[in-house]
């Protein structure tokens, strides 16, 4: 494929070309993953270290009590990793009775971290250098402490104050009674004693030993559900991946408990609307792929959850025949509202690495929202996340919470496939945003052409629900206009807002090494060698 170098968008970065590539939202996380490189290691070592220096740098998104996936080429083989973690065991309905929704703050917001178990897993089966290796740039800025970067430091100071109120966060995160300032130095000493006692025992102290007890401890003085045996029982598991083609490419996704499915829904209902015969920005491309994208997360909200509590096989919402009837279902001149079809029964940071061997990674973990549950524990500098917040509380919906189940996860990583060879590792963090900035990565680049940095700065829409949709602040007014004529409920969002349309890293194969492109919405790289 040929690649259009061209920068047509607002952004002035320029696509990095390397046969070593490193890309994270946190400049410093990026180049934690490129000593690596540098010292000998693989680009799984490379994504694993950038993502424990993710957990101490931009802690506005992640930690080490976040959950994570991954997707790896190893050089011959695609392969996917699971490390969300589950409910305690005495999650269940009647704990959350009379209330709507799941809470958003506290201990039953927290299901069990997997972040740790993902950076054990990827080290052990691929990795080159020893683990006690890859979390050396991480101690170093939690004891020595960093300068936080602009955009970190403005959400910081924005969403603090929702989390003040919880169990060791004014003592972790507000040094002095406040959020740090962009350029302030940071220092969280107790999370790098954590690192280090993680580090040391493969994992173990987390799950297992002395992190374990402090993590249950807290929980038990708080009103928490977490025990000894929830977090013991938990595993990361390789689940491989989904794919759907489009064009010549296939685009993998992790399968259900994620949303990735409702990225490939929308492909394959795009793959039967001949996208490209219309151009990359025009009003008709971009209102077929918003309605596949309806389409899909109708699907998702219906059908998706723990694989175990699903009344459908993921597989039949790929199907020809379903795909057919629900590309059937979109108007090119006006825009729908869809529901969901009937299928045959059956805050985050992302990364990516790339090696000059041929290994490419996919990367993501996340709190799920901002600081997660705003729940530190005390002496260690763990924040958790609040993944259990994306429950169900509707009864018989296959996303019900329930003891030791998998919650439905926003988080996804991406990767593309062509002739049986990788073709891009990218992701998109933002919560609802990530599944349609997938979608609109993969189109822009696998069907357009577009380099990886020009496809990351292109302006982005948004499904919000209905005929709703958000658009950012750089979209041209012409295509506002258009999409209002065809019945769309647009909504333009002032440039203070580009958080809200998620943050990528993409790394394309090129002919000879890498074509990386990082978000200007965020603070991080694209750095490589």
């Amino acid at each position: 494929m040929d690649l259009d170098y061209a920068l047509p968008y607002s952004s002035q970065r320029s696509p990095v070309l390397a046969r070593n590539v490193v890309c994270a939202s946190q400049p410093l996380a990026a180049q934690a993953g490129l000593r690596m490189l540098l010292q000998g290691g693989n680009a799984v070592d490379a994504a694993v270290a950038a993502a424990i220096a993710s957990t101490v740098v931009e802690p506005t998104a992640n930690g080490v009590g976040s959950d994570a996936f991954a997707i790896v080429w190893d050089g011959a083989s695609l392969h996917g990793l699971n490390a969300s973690g589950r409910a305690p065991a005495a999650w269940d309905a009647a704990r959350f009775a009379g209330r709507e929704t799941m809470p958003r703050r506290g201990w039953d917001s927290v299901t069990v971290p997997g972040a740790v178990s993902s950076w054990v897993a990827l080290s052990r089966r691929f990795g080159a250098l020893p683990f006690e290796r890859l979390f050396e740039p991480a101690v170093d800025y939690a004891r020595r402490g960093f300068a936080v970067s602009p955009l970190i430091a403005a959400l910081w100071q924005r969403i603090a104050p929702n989390y003040a109120d919880q169990p060791g966060f004014a003592e972790a995160f507000l040094p002095g009674g406040r959020a740090p300032a962009a350029g302030e130095t940071f220092r969280n000493a107790p999370l790098a004693g954590t690192l280090e006692a993680i580090a040391a025992t493969g994992g173990e102290a987390f799950y297992r030993g002395a992190l374990a007890e402090a993590l249950v401890a807290h929980a038990a003085r708080h009103g928490g559900a977490m025990t000894r045996d929830d977090l013991a029982a938990h595993e990361a598991h390789w689940c491989g991946t989904l794919s759907q083609r489009i064009g010549d490419v296939d685009v993998h996704e992790i399968p259900p408990n994620t949303q990735g499915i409702a990225t490939l829904i929308a492909l394959g209902i795009l793959a039967r609307h001949d996208l490209r015969r219309h151009a990359v920005d025009s009003i008709e491309a971009m209102h077929l792929q918003i309605e596949a994208m309806k389409l899909a997360f109708a699907d998702v909200e219906a059908f998706v959850g723990d694989p175990a509590g699903m009344q459908v096989d993921p597989k039949s919402l790929l199907a020809d025949d379903y795909l057919d009837a629900r590309a059937a279902l979109i108007d090119p001149a006006r825009a729908g509202d869809f529901g969901a079809g009937a299928p045959r029964q059956g805050g985050t940071v992302y990364l990516a690495a790339a090696d000059a061997a041929g290994m490419m990674v996919s990367f993501i973990q996340s709190n799920y929202e901002g600081f997660g549950s705003g729940v530190v524990v005390p002496g260690t500098g763990i924040s958790l996340q609040n993944r259990g917040m994306g429950f169900s509380l509707r009864p018989g919906h296959p996303n019900l919470v329930g003891s030791r189940r998998l919650p439905l996860h926003t988080i996804i990583p991406g990767f593309a496939m062509r002739a049986g060879q990788p073709a891009m590792s990218f992701g998109v963090m933002g919560g609802p945003m990530q599944a349609q900035g997938h979608l609109q990565l993969a189109v822009r680049t696998q069907l357009y052409g577009q380099n990886p940095q020009a496809a990351s700065d292109a302006p982005r829409w948004q499904v919000v629900s209905g005929r709703k949709v958000l658009v950012e602040a750089g979209m041209p007014e012409s295509s506002v206009a258009g999409l209002l004529a065809l019945g769309h409920e647009v909504r333009q969002e002032s440039p203070q807002a580009a958080f809200a349309f998620g943050g990528a890293q993409l790394i394309l194969r090129g002919s000879d090494g890498y074509v990386a492109g990082s978000d200007h919405r965020k603070d991080g790289a694209a750095v490589g060698f």
